[in-house]
């Protein structure tokens, strides 16, 4: 079967959501049926449960957000609070060498990886709790859409007009707010911080900036 990756960034958001929402859904409606079911054993369950669904769909989505993009940031407008080095930059340093051994032809994209996957776990973490809470889009279901196919549509007919800019389809409030909380962030902490995480701050701003302003992937425009 003919497959392709998402070509540009509202596909791709569409997709995330599909993945994050509809699991966390699942775990909504499933938890308790599978712990009452006699025909499973006890370690499937706590399996299913616990490491699929709660740490992987639930969990992994959500710490690194909060962390990252929200925890971490604002100990630097509160210097009382400190994080320990060895758990906000070596351990998830080494997790994502790790990570990256398999791919070492891709090892130069490794910070942009980062970068945006910390991006779209704001993204993920909100089709999170929207599936966990059963809310808005929870049983939204949009087909990924195939670039390939819309260039072959498209092929035989006119040139298409030059598009409107639509704010809608380009910019993304939710990641510009985050984008302008973290440059402020990185901003205070260049000025009175010592941890120097202003580095990391301005770099995931940037990506929070570069992802609000839809500026990431290929824009197909609207005929």
């Amino acid at each position: 079967v003919k497959n392709e990756l998402p070509s540009t960034f509202k596909a791709f958001r569409y997709q995330q959501h599909r993945w994050s929402c509809g699991p966390a859904n699942l775990f909504r409606k499933m938890a308790m049926e599978i712990v009452r079911n006699k025909r499973v054993s006890l370690w499937k369950k706590l399996y299913v449960i616990y490491s699929f669904f709660f740490v992987r769909k639930v969990i992994a989505h959500t710490v690194t957000f909060f962390f990252y993009c929200v925890v971490l940031p604002a100990t630097v407008l509160v210097p009382e609070v400190e994080v320990p080095k060895w758990g906000s930059v070596y351990i998830p340093s080494i997790i994502t060498l790790l990570n990256a051994v398999g791919t070492p032809r891709s090892f130069h994209l490794l910070m942009f990886w980062i970068l945006f996957e910390n991006v779209m776990s704001l993204h993920r973490t909100k089709a999170t709790l929207i599936g966990l809470l059963e809310a808005g889009r929870v049983n939204e279901w949009v087909v990924t859409e195939k670039l390939g196919d819309a260039l072959k549509m498209k092929s035989g007919a006119k040139a298409p007009r030059k598009p409107r800019f639509r704010v809608g389809e380009r910019l993304h409030l939710l990641e510009l707010g985050v984008g302008a909380y973290l440059f402020f962030c990185g901003c205070y902490d260049l000025n009175f911080g010592k941890n120097r995480y202003f580095i990391y701050l301005f770099l995931q701003s940037f990506a929070f900036f570069i992802a609000g302003v839809g500026y990431v992937g290929t824009f197909v425009p609207n005929s």
